[in-house]
């Protein structure tokens, strides 16, 4: 009943204009929702909700509501919310946001416009604890626009004390939540402590660990270890002292099995057994990240265009690690052309191998302007043309998002 009571002198606060507002509500038969459910009705106007007043004026009898209601509410609510909003943003400004930050904090997170001061400055001082400052603030919102929305204080000592223990350092573990704010927030006790527990038990140590937590800021709320994925992780071949192995198990670990099945297959159709795929990522890992199209169209180039053997990038992994259009295509056009213009040093054979993995200086400087100026000038000219040389019909692709990872 005090709740019902509430509600009713909360209404009469709010529609203070309205004129028979006695009258208004002597019906019984309309009245009625609200006694039997005010939370319902009362809701909106706690938020002041600008259409409040026509909600009643539908409950009453279907007519619009007066003119001086309407306008009373609307302007309480831009009153309330502008002075919400310039709290916020004082609160903001005295922690030493400039007003562009502020801008793009709100740009982000529109509804902390609404957050009290008292809530915000709390999270703020946590944040100046940990060495958090304003520009700071403003990049973990670009990658984590609900993170001032969400809760802080929940286990911080114990969460900053098992932190500091973790990375060693003060200035790691602020770089390591610069990286994933959400360090701040993860169930400590059901998701951190025991993922770092069963990334020791596989064989990956806490200094190995270190350097991937910064690198890959997933690696802890998806982090998956079954028995099917340790069996992949074994027919790697990687041995647990070697420095591939923590970037084989924490790129397995974060990937769906589905996946890792997919991209198996996609080798596969390029005559691989799976163990030779799966050596193959045991050499290169991070060949697991790639998208099935890019692996596909690489290797259609590697084996139909440059007439090499599929199993190449058994030795050579860095072949589908190159981009098609920029990399592999030109150089290999650029070569054909040196063959027909009957040059010399020629881009063939063995030494195309060796020409792919050159770094953009050195290749031009080792093909290109070896020779005359006017031949060189040709080249040149041909190998930023073959450079932009666009996929066909790559605009009208359909981006088709799978989510994560990868």
């Amino acid at each position: 009943m005090r709740s019902k009571l509430n509600a009713l002198i909360r209404l009469y606060s709010i529609l203070p204009t309205a004129q028979n507002l006695h009258t208004f509500f002597s019906n019984a038969s309309p009245f009625k929702p609200i006694i039997c459910c005010p939370r319902f009705y009362v809701k909106p106007v706690l938020a002041v909700r600008e259409d409040f007043a026509k909600k009643l004026a539908i409950i009453r009898d279907g007519t619009d509501p007066p003119v001086e209601v309407s306008d009373h509410v609307e302007n309480i609510a831009t009153v309330r919310n502008r002075k919400s909003s310039e709290e916020v943003s004082n609160a903001l400004m005295r922690w030493g946001c400039t007003e562009h930050d502020v801008s793009i904090i709100f740009l982000r997170n529109p509804s902390l416009r609404n957050m009290t001061v008292k809530c915000l400055q709390s999270k703020l001082q946590i944040l100046r604890n940990l060495g958090i400052c304003s520009s700071d603030l403003v990049k973990i919102m670009q990658c984590r626009p609900r993170f001032l929305s969400c809760r802080l204080s929940t286990d911080l000592e114990e969460r900053i004390e098992y932190l500091l223990n973790l990375f060693g350092s003060r200035e790691i573990l602020l770089k390591a939540i610069l990286r994933n704010p959400s360090l701040l927030n993860y169930d400590l006790h059901g998701r951190m402590k025991l993922v770092v527990a069963t990334y020791e038990s596989v064989g990956v140590s806490r200094d190995d660990l270190i350097p991937m937590l910064l690198s890959r800021p997933t690696l802890i709320p998806r982090c998956v270890l079954d028995d099917e994925k340790m069996d992949y992780i074994r027919r790697t071949g990687v041995s647990k002292d070697s420095k591939m192995y923590k970037y084989v198990v924490t790129i397995f670990s974060v990937s769906r099995t589905e996946t890792i099945c997919e991209k198996i297959a996609n080798l596969e159709k390029f005559g691989f057994s799976k163990d030779e795929v799966l050596k193959l990522f045991g050499r290169n890992p991070f060949i697991l990240t790639f998208s099935t199209d890019k692996v596909q169209r690489n290797m259609t180039f590697i084996c139909a265009t440059m007439k090499l053997p599929a199993k190449t990038v058994l030795d050579e992994p860095f072949l589908l690690c190159k981009n098609l259009e920029t990399w592999l295509r030109p150089r290999f056009f650029l070569g054909q052309k040196i063959d027909d213009m009957d040059l010399a040093p020629r881009v063939n054979g063995p030494v195309i191998l060796t020409a792919l993995r050159m770094t953009e200086k050195r290749f031009i400087k080792a093909f290109i302007n070896c020779h005359p100026e006017a031949v060189a000038e040709e080249l040149i000219m041909f190998y930023k043309s073959a450079k932009c040389i666009k996929r066909i019909a790559g605009s009208s692709k359909k981006c088709i998002r799978y989510g994560f990872p990868f």
